[in-house]
């Protein structure tokens, strides 16, 4: 019997509840028919156009992604904007699209624990809890972990290296690296919950200039690796996910979205 988007759908939500996304979010079953057969898989960070091509000539039926292909609404589906061409080279090519963000963010085993995992931390713990799901289970954003004591710059040259970053920005909260949070993507307004954990450090993306002021006030190491990097761990794990329930389909990962800046 055919493997269906729906049947995709559905074993994400069962990993990945969509309920508990954020309010701003737009996670979900965003682009397609629910009942078309599907043979291939492509998994990106992004929907980007040339991740829509690269699908296109790998003859993927599905594209399922982290940040959602649709932000704010459409008022429009033309190719006068970026996401009116997105949105006409999806559905001209037969090409769903499936998008698991903050419910990914927060779950177990998604993608702040596929980032602390991939740093090498170990008793692991949630940065913030914000609830349970239906079966129990606790869930929320961040993590928290040990790795062995050592200079702030050795840890800071690791998570270059672990993650891939082209560059990392870093403030020296004036302590040795021992208990570290995790907050893949945007979390930087989480360095309160990081302090009451009692971590000398923090990893994330997306610094503001006065979030690396108030770090160094408050003596906490900070580590800017880049949005790209602390949630493209997420990848490979949405990868297994997929392969190892219906291990008759084609999982790609992307080989065309990288990281959209450079730096000098």
């Amino acid at each position: 019997m055919a493997v269906t988007v729906q049947d995709i759908y559905h074993f994400l939500q069962e990993k990945a509840p969509f309920h508990l996304q954020m309010d701003f979010d737009n996670a979900g079953f965003l682009v397609g028919r629910s009942n078309q057969p599907v043979q291939r898989v492509l998994v990106a960070l992004d929907i980007t156009e040339a991740v829509i091509q690269e699908a296109k000539e790998l003859s993927a039926q599905l594209i399922v992604a982290h940040h959602p292909v649709i932000w704010g609404g459409a008022k429009s589906v033309t190719d006068q904007s970026v996401t009116g061409r997105k949105l006409l080279g999806l559905i001209e090519n037969h090409i769903s699209a499936i998008c698991a963000h903050t419910n990914l963010d927060a779950i177990c085993g998604g993608v702040n624990d596929a980032l602390a995992v991939r740093l090498g931390l170990t008793d692991l713990e949630q940065l913030h809890q914000d609830g349970v799901d239906d079966e129990g289970r606790p869930y929320g954003i961040g993590r928290v972990g040990l790795v062995p004591e050592q200079n702030l710059y050795d840890f800071a040259q690791a998570v270059k290296q672990l993650l891939g970053s082209h560059g990392i920005r870093l403030v020296d909260g004036g302590k040795p690296v021992h208990k570290v949070a995790v907050g893949g993507g945007s979390c930087s307004s989480m360095m309160s919950d990081a302090l009451a954990k009692g971590c000398d450090t923090f990893v994330t993306a997306d610094v503001k200039y006065d979030g690396f002021l108030d770090a160094r006030a408050l003596g906490l190491n900070l580590i800017d690796a880049g949005h790209y990097p602390t949630e493209q761990v997420v990848c490979p794990v949405l990868k297994d996910w997929i392969s190892e329930k219906f291990p008759q389909l084609t999982v790609d990962l992307s080989k065309r979205h990288h990281e959209v800046f450079s730096y000098l």
